[in-house]
């Protein structure tokens, strides 16, 4: 059984150090643990660091490309370096890494696939009421939108199965944390939360830069995931809602009509027209949309085994050193990808 931890990093080479010392050696019903550090466009000595401290793989990204990208890249590469469970934990130290065996107890014990550590945000000292309240309500939403009974829905502190991080497709530019869950609970995963604590804060958050774009960009996030896993539901809710609206406005226009005062009401009867008529499209829209999103689950369990074919042949991440020349493209999948213009992705071991 082979444990990889992975960090993403965005200039962490002075907290890095701490985060690294607190990882656990050993744990019961673990073989081997290795430590993946993702490197988000650092800028100062992240790397160096983690290399001298003995950190066996790196993911390097050539720019930052955010949270999102960088959780998915780790999962990626850990699936690929042979990992059955993954933990992913932060590089600011924020989480005790001596909770990571109690992290990891449900999927060993073959109760969860994926496990969420609950920070209990009413004990964070470093949270201001604000902030907690907001905690609170997110996560209420988003155990909504998951059914899900996750507590600390933003808790980045979590573990996963090899089945459950081969079957987690990330969309979000954002955050990896609200996207996940959501679909852990619209793929049917066993999602458990387990308490944990935490240590002081060492820097401020970099994910945003104020509580109103966290709240905007987050809900923005949760509504798109729903609407890709439950396109219909939407789509009628919408749809139901505009035509009961137009339907009743109808209803008025011919109550005023029978009343001999139907000549003063047209606009009554054009809006309930308009408003029928948009009800019916969304109504087909969410139809079309359902069809579509059976499309996306058979492209789903197809990414799946491709993935599994690619983790099992131990195929390496895509590798473009920071040194070869921009114009020079390498044979196949690397040099398609710098003929296409994407941003490579710096793969290696130490």
């Amino acid at each position: 059984m082979k444990l990889i931890i992975q960090i993403p990093c965005l200039n962490e080479e002075h907290t890095l150090p701490r985060t690294l010392a607190d990882l656990p050696s050993s744990i019961p019903g673990i073989d081997e643990i290795e430590v993946l550090v993702i490197d988000d466009g650092s800028t100062d000595r992240t790397v160096e660091v983690a290399r001298s401290l003995g950190v066996a793989h790196f993911v390097r990204f050539p720019r930052n490309r955010g949270l999102a990208a960088a959780f998915k890249a780790g999962l990626d590469a850990s699936l690929r370096h042979g990992a059955d469970v993954i933990v992913n934990t932060d590089g600011d130290n924020q989480y005790r890494g001596e909770d990571i065996p109690r992290l990891v107890a449900p999927i060993l014990e073959g109760r969860a696939d994926m496990v969420v550590g609950d920070r209990r945000v009413d004990s964070v000292a470093h949270f201001s009421p604000l902030k907690r309240r907001l905690q609170k309500l997110g996560s209420r939403v988003v155990r909504f939108f998951s059914r899900t009974g996750v507590t600390d829905t933003t808790s980045g502190f979590r573990a996963f199965s090899r089945e459950a991080a081969l079957r987690l497709n990330l969309v979000s530019e954002f955050t990896y944390t609200l996207e996940t869950i959501i679909q852990a609970g619209h793929q049917r995963f066993a999602v458990a939360d387990v308490p944990i604590r935490t240590n002081g804060k060492l820097r401020e958050s970099r994910l945003f830069r104020s509580v109103s774009q966290y709240i905007r960009r987050s809900g923005v996030t949760i509504l798109r995931i729903f609407m890709m896993y439950r396109p219909l539901q939407v789509f009628l809710m919408l749809g139901g809602a505009t035509f009961a609206a137009g339907f009743g406005l109808g209803l008025r226009f011919l109550w005023f009509y029978w009343q001999g005062q139907g000549g003063g009401k047209v606009q009554s009867l054009v809006l309930a027209a308009a408003l029928l008529v948009m009800g019916t499209v969304l109504g087909v829209m969410g139809l079309l949309a359902d069809l579509i999103g059976a499309n996306r689950k058979l492209l789903e369990d197809v990414l799946v085994r491709v993935k599994r074919l690619e983790a099992g042949a131990g195929a390496p991440p895509v590798e473009t050193p920071r040194e070869r020349p921009a114009q020079a493209s390498a044979p196949g999948a690397a040099g398609d990808l710098a003929r296409a213009g994407t941003a490579p992705i710096r793969s290696e071991s130490a």
